[in-house]
């Protein structure tokens, strides 16, 4: 298939029995485990980049949380114009935004010109990210479908579990004495080599009868989006003052004066920003709350497991990288059964999946709570079986929420699928957070007893969500073709 063809097709044109284009597919799953590993890779390099750029803590904050910021802000927006101006158009665009700015992440020579760097980073991936999604949405058959998402979930697990580990082993190596560099400069031969095969090789799509950028709605959504996402970012370090209630109040009206002026523009026959009606399907709209539901589990729990091995129990990056393998081998083999079993045995796959991730947190709590001292001996079990549910339920779910969108509609929905997904993220982080730096506190004696005790709270916490989610799955359609 050359490059340069529209691949918008009608759905009834897309067989199942017809071969998933494995190139293209595996091109812009190279882009998702880069947009996602370096929301996690930094972390470990955190202290390094502290002493070696003598940063305060509230720069480091901005170090780690600039580039979700702009990235959470901006999806929506970056949807929208692949749906515009083409889909392999602007994961290009994307990827060279993204690989220029960690080159500058790499090389910056102070704090500042570090923070600009992520800022932007951020932006790449946010156009990027979502034309993952709308270009398999579009590319492959609806009969493959749960295959190819279930190869996304691994990546994307995959990057989220081995951030760490990577970054613990470039800060290790110490590459010609460059410390916490490396963990920006690998992202530019494989960026680089992504761009080119991606012009090459990758079809190129839109969607059929967009006119317009709706700027206004960008504009709004944008405010609504910064207000929500800055405070739960910032909010926790700063103890909760009054201006973060004010923004998230912010953002709940700004987010309603947003559906109003977009419904509008739909009835004026314009082109807005989001169709509001994408939500009355069921599958789409429970699915969001599922996604969201879910990523406030994941991506809040991973961060304080890493916290409580390394600050806890004095584990190098490296040493916690280890104790998530058995895990993440876990979350590769049930994500990759997950694909074969859905389109069989449909929505049962995800409710069991969503029991196994609520018996895993609970397990984990249990263990700890029990008596049992805090090791990785004692928490590796839990964590496998907390993948096990992941495996079952975080592949399919993704592939539920854009099961039913028309191929015209995939950027803008993929770009609320990512956007929810963040917001899950930094919802999770703040909320789950708080429960974990309660309970840690500032210990100065059994740092390993105090950081069990935070992880088991934190293991409570995450599974109050994922009953959430259990629940959202059960509202889901229940056909197995969904």
């Amino acid at each position: 298939m050359s490059s340069t063809e529209s691949v918008d097709l009608p759905a009834t044109e897309r067989t199942q029995s017809a071969p998933v284009p494995w190139t293209a597919v595996s091109i812009v799953l190279v882009g998702a485990f880069m947009a996602i590993l370096d929301g996690f890779i930094v972390i470990v390099a955190g202290p390094s980049i502290q002493a070696g750029l003598k940063a305060s803590a509230g720069q480091l904050q901005w170090i780690l949380a600039g580039y979700q910021l702009t990235y959470a802000v901006l999806l929506i927006t970056g949807g929208r114009l692949g749906d515009l101006f083409g889909r392999r158009r602007m994961f290009v665009a994307g990827m060279a935004t993204f690989t220029v700015a960690s080159v500058a992440c790499a090389a910056a020579p102070t704090t500042v010109v570090l923070i600009v760097a992520r800022l932007v980073q951020g932006l790449g991936a946010a156009v990027m990210l979502p034309q993952v999604f709308a270009v398999l949405t579009v590319l492959v058959p609806a009969g493959n479908r749960h295959r190819v998402f279930g190869v996304l979930g691994v990546v994307m697990g995959v990057a989220t579990i081995s951030g760490q580990l990577v970054g613990g082993l470039l800060i290790g190596a110490d590459l010609f004495g460059s410390t916490w560099r490396p963990v920006f400069w690998i992202n530019v031969p494989i960026g680089v080599a992504t761009i080119w095969l991606a012009a090459q090789r990758l079809p190129e799509s839109r969607a059929t009868g967009a006119r317009k950028l709706d700027v206004p709605g960008v504009l709004l959504l944008s405010l609504a989006l910064f207000l929500l996402v800055f405070p739960l970012i910032q909010g926790r370090q700063d103890g909760w003052p009054t201006w973060t209630w004010i923004c998230l109040a912010g953002s709940g009206f700004t987010f309603a004066i947003f559906v109003v002026i977009e419904q509008r523009i739909g009835v004026a026959g314009g082109d807005p920003l989001v169709r509001v009606s994408l939500f009355r399907t069921r599958s789409f709209g429970v699915g969001i709350l599922l996604i969201l539901a879910i990523f406030t589990v994941v991506t809040s729990y991973y961060l304080m497991l890493s916290i409580s091995l390394q600050d806890g129990l004095g584990l190098s990056a490296l040493k916690a990288g280890r104790v998530y393998t058995p895990a993440a081998v876990m979350f590769f083999s049930f994500s990759m059964i997950a694909s074969r079993l859905v389109p069989r045995h449909g929505r049962r796959v995800l409710e069991i999946g969503a029991v196994i991730l609520v018996a895993g947190y609970a397990a984990t709590a249990i263990v700890l709570l029990g008596g049992a001292p805090f090791t990785p001996a004692s928490v590796i079990p839990t964590l496998m079986l907390q993948s096990i549910g992941g495996g079952l339920l975080i592949t399919p779910a993704m592939n539920v929420v854009l099961a039913r969108i028309a191929p015209g509609d995939a950027g803008i929905a993929s770009g609320v699928l990512s956007t929810a997904q963040q917001i899950g993220g930094a919802l999770g982080v703040a909320a789950i957070g708080a429960v974990f730096f309660a309970a840690f506190g500032h210990p100065t004696a059994d740092r390993a007893h105090a950081a069990g005790r935070a992880l088991a709270m934190a293991s409570v916490g995450t599974m109050a969500a994922a009953i959430v989610a259990t629940v959202l799955v059960h509202l889901l359609p229940g056909g197995r073709s969904d």
